[in-house]
Parts: structure tokens; sequence; C-alpha cells
């Protein structure tokens, strides 16, 4: 390449993470390996956001906890955070706004690339360190308004689009055609039959970047709980001090998962009411 100016980028991951596993951070790193390989970008932070407790998924454990293990699972990575904003909010917030809420701090603030969450010393240095390799590179421009904001998901967020009344279809609209997508593939999943067969993701497709995991890693959130209330070891499976927090507050139960049983989810509550 010439003179191309790289694109500095934030990845903003919502969801349960009910709980986090390795496979949540795992798709940090696949991303930031694919978007830079693509000498268009470089990845400078990654978020988690997790969900609020009024989201009302069955097995969904309080916020609180949710947010301690997302924060343990990343106090030694040096560029992705936690953000609480979406899990404090009184009410579920549609993940359209999350993304908007995280643009309009990315366009406003010249400190929100450096704000991470417990941040400690040796983390602050690593970023610093990594923040100073891209401004001594003559092919990157890190002036602010080139900074970018994409949406991290699993093919499986990607195609519950097309579950009626779980999207507004102007949310999708917003969040392929304006932020884009960053999608990592799952087992016996086709994101690309999935965009050609969506009008909307079809116009969109050049938004969105499909990354394969050739190291097929199937941990799932919903196996582990599974696991846990059956007393079996989830060890490797998430971060060592993700396992000892969840043993330490007694987590996931079979009491823990009937939790919002009976609810409807609130995307549905809403929507379809709305209908």
């Amino acid at each position: 390449m010439t003179s191309q100016e790289k694109i500095k980028v934030v990845l903003l991951a919502c969801g349960s993470f009910n709980p986090i596993t390795n496979m949540h951070l795992r798709m940090f790193e696949l991303a930031r390996d694919h978007l830079e390989d693509t000498g268009r970008y470089i990845v400078v932070k990654g978020i988690i956001s997790p969900v609020g407790d009024s989201y009302k998924k069955k097995g969904l454990i309080d916020a609180c906890h949710r947010l301690k293990m997302a924060r343990l699972a990343t106090e030694n990575s040096s560029w992705i955070t936690v953000d609480d904003w979406e899990s404090q909010q009184p009410e579920w917030v549609e993940t359209a706004k999350v993304v908007r809420h995280h643009h309009t701090k990315l366009s406003s603030s010249e400190n929100y690339i450096d704000d991470v969450d417990t941040v400690k010393c040796g983390k602050r240095r690593k970023l610093e360190q990594h923040e100073s390799i891209c401004q001594n590179s003559s092919h990157i421009n890190t002036k602010a308004d080139t900074s970018h904001l994409q949406l991290l998901c699993g093919a499986d967020v990607l195609e519950s689009f097309g579950v009626p009344n779980l999207w507004k279809p102007e949310d999708i609209e917003e969040i392929v055609g304006r932020y884009g997508i960053a999608c990592i593939t799952r087992c016996g999943s086709d994101p690309e039959n999935f965009i050609y067969q969506s009008d909307v993701l079809y116009r969109h497709r050049k938004n969105i970047h499909v990354i394969r995991e050739w190291v097929t890693n199937e941990i799932s959130a919903t196996h582990v709980r599974r696991a846990l209330r059956r007393g079996q070891s989830v060890r490797y499976l998430l971060p060592d001090s993700v396992v000892q927090y969840i043993q330490d507050h007694s987590l996931y139960s079979a009491e823990s998962e009937q939790k919002n049983a009976g609810v409807i989810l609130a995307p549905f509550q809403r929507y379809t009411s709305s209908n």
C-alpha cells in the first residue's frame, strides 16, 4: 500500500455474558486480526456491554454479577474493557441505542479511546504503547473524526435479525448501514447465505465483515450453565478468576435457571404490543 490511511476501530459487543466465556474474549482477538489484516484498520479498543436485568431472558442472573465476571475476565487485557451504561438503565435498551450511545461518546470525547474500565498501571502502559505505535506510523490517521465503531457479534445474532418482533427494521438498517458489523461464524451457521437472503443486509454487505474461526471453539454459555448446575467442572471454558467468582457466590443453579421463566422477552413485549 502507498499512503492509504488506516481507520481506528472500536469493537462493541452487546449481550447477556451469562457468564462470560473464553469464546467471548476470543471473538475480540479474531475480529482485530481480521480487520487489521485487511490493511485498512487499526483496532484500538474493545468494549463489552452486558445487557440489563430488564431484558428478562430466562436464566439471566443479576447484572452486578455479570459485570463483575466480565471485569475479572478482562483484567489482564490491554485493550478490552467493560462498560456498565447499558446494564444500569432502568428499562431494556435496544442495541441500536447502545451503539448510538458509544458512537456519541467516541465522537465527542478525545479521551474515549483511553477510557478503559478498571485499568491497572500495566494495562495503561500497554495501551499507551499500542497507541504510540499507531501514532508513529506514517500510514495511520489517528484523528478523532476517523475513528469508527463496529458491532461485534456471533453469526447467531446476525441471523436473529430475521426473527419477527425481535428487532425493529429501522434499528437493523442503522446498525448495519451506519456502523457496520464484525460477525464471527459458528459451527453450522451460514452468515453469507443469510446476508444474501436479506435485502437490507445484502444492500449493506460491504459493511459486514464475516470472520471465520478456523480453530473451532464452540463454548456456549448455555452449556456452561448446564454443567455448573450439575456440579461439573467448567475450568478452561472460562477464565479461572470467573470460575472462582462463580464458586464463591454459588451462581448458576437449577433455581437461577428458572429466573424469568414464563416472562416474555423485553423486545417481544415492546414490539408485539406496538403492532
